[in-house]
């Protein structure tokens, strides 16, 4: 069975730049969240998966089709919410709903049909015959989301989904994400600045870093290992307790004379950390668990953070 991507020495030069550089891969998680800073390349591959940019060198390929060649193909199997608004502004939201459905293959009864239920879900209902002109920021994201999911797509690519919301449509927005997800009936790249939305929705992440993949990393296989990290507050002069747990069979970083950070193996449990404290007449003041979180994975694939404790 096909990935649902695979990247293939995919690359992609603009003039003397070279954008993206020989990507590599096989991807195939129900929600994938797509990082990396501004100039990562982030916005060149979508665009490359799309079949707006032909790669310079190399390929990639959706459900199996090639990108260049299969665009007809692809186009009614695949969802795109853009990151910038692309509305015929005095036209209705049904309407063009409807008109992405036809634009995707659909008839256009069921195109019109889909509209109205995609509307609908998203909330938009008593609004869809407004102009999308008339629209609020939170009811321009939501449309882009309608349009995206009209025809039902086993791929869908949102590309800043939560830009510019308030609290209150934001909260919304990575709940019908995740409701999509959950569905099991379409895959999910999520293209986004905020790794907390990537952290929400998504189950695996694919960092860019100067157009190359920095990482590309399992986020329910990390939460299921949970290395049992813990940073402990202790009074000054922490060495020797540091040396002992380290003798625990321990992972031990001693960040300061009163913090030490450590990862306890299977076999050592919080109370003997107290115990080996009461021997060395060490107060342990605070002790808090923590996993990498996907700041923490983020940081270490930029090289902004050491990759040890």
């Amino acid at each position: 069975m096909a990935s649902v991507i695979e990247l293939d020495r995919l690359s992609v030069t603009f003039g003397k730049h070279k954008v993206l550089k020989e990507l590599t891969g096989s991807f195939n998680g129900r929600a994938i969240g797509l990082l990396g800073p501004n100039g990562a390349g982030k916005t060149t591959l979508l665009h490359c998966l799309l079949g707006f940019h032909a790669p310079t060198s190399g390929n990639a390929r959706l459900f199996g089709l090639d990108v260049q060649k299969q665009g007809k193909e692809i186009r009614e199997r695949i969802g795109y919410m853009p990151e910038r608004d692309a509305f015929v502004a005095g036209m209705s939201a049904v309407r063009m709903t409807t008109l992405m459905g036809e634009l995707s293959g659909l008839p256009y009864r069921d195109a019109l049909e889909r509209a109205h239920e995609a509307l609908y879900y998203v909330g938009l209902n008593e609004a869809r015959y407004r102009p999308l002109g008339s629209y609020s920021l939170g009811m321009k994201q939501m449309a882009k989301l309608a349009q995206a999911i009209v025809h039902g797509p086993e791929l869908l690519f949102l590309d800043e989904p939560t830009n510019g919301l308030d609290p209150p449509h934001r909260a919304k927005m990575l709940r019908l994400i995740r409701e999509v997800r959950d569905s099991g009936k379409a895959n999910i790249v999520i293209s986004s600045h905020l790794l907390k939305d990537v952290e929400e929705c998504c189950d695996e992440v694919l960092i860019l870093k100067d157009g190359e993949i920095a990482t590309y990393c399992n986020l329910e296989e990390e939460r299921r290992a949970n290395r049992r990290f813990i940073e402990i507050e202790t009074n000054p002069g922490n060495e020797a307790f540091a040396h002992a747990i380290d003798e625990l069979g321990c992972e031990v970083a001693v960040l300061s004379e009163r913090k030490i950070k450590t990862v306890l193996p299977e076999q050592v449990r919080v109370n003997d950390l107290f115990r080996v404290a009461d021997t060395h007449q060490m107060q342990i003041r605070r002790l808090d668990y923590k996993r990498d979180s996907l700041q923490d994975i983020f940081l270490k694939a930029m090289g902004l953070r050491d990759g040890g404790l």
